[in-house]
Parts: structure tokens; sequence; C-alpha cells
């Protein structure tokens, strides 16, 4: 079962990577509008893939149980 953060995670991967090729693309042009876009490309690449990652890894991990442990 897909969460909304595994939706925004995916959508924000593919918009940083739209963003971090389009910057490459245009390297040549030495604006700083294509290094702004380089640089914001590659932090929404991270967020997109740290966001689905945690979104995932918790889906698939155990509940915890805190009540189970002994008393000290």
């Amino acid at each position: 079962m897909m969460t909304a953060f595994v939706l925004i995670g995916a959508v924000a991967f593919v918009v940083g990577l739209v963003l971090v090729v389009t910057a490459i693309r245009h390297q040549s042009e030495q604006q700083p509008r294509y290094a702004a876009m380089l640089i914001g490309g590659m932090m929404v690449t991270a967020f997109g893939l740290v966001i689905g990652g945690f979104a995932i890894a918790y889906q698939r991990a155990a509940p915890l149980d805190l009540n189970a442990g002994a008393a000290q």
C-alpha cells in the first residue's frame, strides 16, 4: 500500500531530477539561474529520496511494543 509520503517523495525525486538535468544541459551559458537550479534540484532530489525511503521503511517495520519490557 502506497502512502501519501511515498507519492510525495517520488514526485519530488522526479522534479529534482528534471531540474538537475535542465541545469546541466545549460551549463555552458554560465548564468546564475542555472547554478541555482542545479543546487535546488539536488536538494529536492535528496528530499524526495529521503521522504520516500523513510516512508517505505516505516511501512515495513514491525510496530514497537513499549509495554512489553520489564520494569526496573
